[in-house]
Formats: structure tokens, sequence, C-alpha cells
């Protein structure tokens, strides 16, 4: 459980420093490749064996690596291109609502356990995670014509937890987590300097130092956001649908508190009925741990 919760404060933090973000005028694109090779040079310090490259690349889960790697930074991306286009609040629900892909697929393909209290903590969650993300004017206007890039998004996030779980359960040693992480960012980070040869070229990259120590902060807390998420996933007691909820809700839960409390951001009604229903869903959802 405590990788749990250290994974949740690590997620949660990274909503606080995207914040900051805003505020500083930093370049997202410049931080988040920053932040992924800061990532990936932590999993590589973390990793408690030598590093063999040529073993590394036999490992089952190398090639899923580099796709996640490119997964996670695609992914970012639609996010940018949904907050343009349909509002930060489309952008958080579609994310945040991805949990129902591996909750389901955690349910039905590894046979997890189901139950009044669990079935029912999940349906109030996915309900909380909705209310809570949406915000009254997001100021855009929701075209039918863009839906393509929440529906993305909402995939692609649900792909990145799905596959996390897949090749946790079935391809990642115990002491391999670390390097398995490093690797993910590593191949994102990789794709991303492919994004910034080309703005080179086209006289369109302007490198800020501020973006540089922006990423180094970001990358910390972004690397054991996973690597603790994983290790919570190893927890026998638990299964992956019953972590995936509760680590979704409460990172949604505690980032919503932080914005209240750290930037003073304003909610509606709805918003608050929402976080009492995601404390609800995560009680009901620990509870069903025991039944």
């Amino acid at each position: 459980m405590i990788y749990l919760i250290l994974s949740i404060l690590a997620s949660s933090l990274i909503f606080i420093i995207f914040k900051l973000f805003a505020k500083y005028q930093v370049d997202t694109l410049q931080a988040i490749i920053v932040n992924y090779v800061v990532a990936c040079v932590s999993g590589i310090i973390a990793y408690s064996e030598p590093i063999d490259m040529v073993a590394v690349t036999k490992e089952g889960w190398f090639y899923g690596a580099m796709v996640l790697g490119v997964i996670f930074i695609s992914v970012f991306n639609l996010m940018a291109i949904t907050t343009q286009k349909n509002g930060l609040s489309v952008a958080a629900v579609a994310t945040k609502m991805s949990v129902a892909i591996p909750i389901i697929f955690g349910i039905i393909v590894y046979h997890e356990s189901t139950g009044i209290l669990k079935i029912s903590g999940i349906i109030i969650a996915l309900v909380a995670v909705y209310l809570t993300s949406m915000k009254t004017s997001t100021g855009v206007p929701l075209k039918l014509s863009n839906l393509i890039f929440p529906l993305l998004v909402f995939v692609g996030s649900g792909i990145i937890d799905t596959s996390l779980k897949y090749f946790e359960t079935y391809h990642v040693a115990k002491n391999d987590v670390a390097i398995f992480s490093a690797s993910i960012f590593g191949f994102a980070a990789i794709i991303g300097f492919f994004v910034l040869i080309y703005k080179a070229i086209t006289g369109t990259l302007k490198v800020d130092f501020k973006n540089i120590v922006a990423g180094i902060v970001l990358g910390i807390p972004n690397y054991f956001s996973i690597y603790l998420l994983i290790k919570a996933l190893r927890y026998d007691n638990m299964d992956s649908s019953t972590v995936f909820t509760i680590n979704n809700v409460a990172v949604l839960l505690v980032s919503t508190l932080a914005g209240i409390l750290l930037f003073k951001e304003k909610l509606v009604l709805k918003n608050w009925i929402g976080i009492i229903l995601a404390v609800i869903s995560i009680v009901l959802v620990t509870f069903s741990i025991e039944a």
C-alpha cells in the first residue's frame, strides 16, 4: 500500500509542477523532453545491477518499452491539442476516464475479483472523475469534428496503464522495474529529440534555460510515479482494477485540493459533489479488499 500512496503523491506533484509551468511561462515541450531524459537517468541510477545493453535488448519487455515511449510522448501532445481545440476540462476528463480501460481489462482478462462494494466503488469513481474534472466556461466550444482528439487521449492513456500491468505481470522481473521504467522514458526522450531537431531545422527552436530547469524538476517525480505504480501493481492483496481505481481517483482528489490551497482555484457545486464521491469511491474500493 505504501507504494500506491507514494505513487499518488508523486503523480499529484506532477500536477503542481505543470501549474507552475503556466505561471512561469515554461515551454512545455522542451521541459517534457528534458523530463524524459531525467526520468531515464533516474531509472538507470536506481537500477541495482550492472547494465548490459545487449542483454536489455533481449528482454521480453524491451520492444514494449519502445512502443510505450512513443505512446507516452504522443499522448502528451494529443492532450495539448485536445486542450487547445476542446478545452482543458475535456482533456482532463478524457485522461482520467481512461482508467475504465485497464479496470475492464483486469476484470475480464485476469479474472480479477468483483463484488458489490468494488463494482459500486468503480462506478462512483468514474462519476466522481467526470464531475471533478468538468469546470464551467472552458472558453472553447466543443465541436463534433474535434472529438477524435479526446478519443485518442482516452484510448492512449488507457493503453499505457493496461500495458504497464501486462508487462509487469508477464515480462518484467522484480529487479528490472527500474530499468524497464527508464527504458520507456528513454525512448520517449529519443522521439522528443527528433522533434527538437526538426524545430531547429525549421528555425522555430528557441532554447531557454528555465525550460531545462523545469524539465529536471519534473523528471524525478515523473519517474517515481511510474516506478511506484508498477511496484504497487505487484502487491498480492490488490488487483490491478483496485490499484488503478484508487490511484486515479486519489490523484485527481489530491490534485484538486492542491489547486484550491496553492493556486486559489474556484470550484462549482458539481466539482464539490465529485470530490465527495471520490472519497466515497476510494473507501468502497479499499474496503472491498478486505471483503
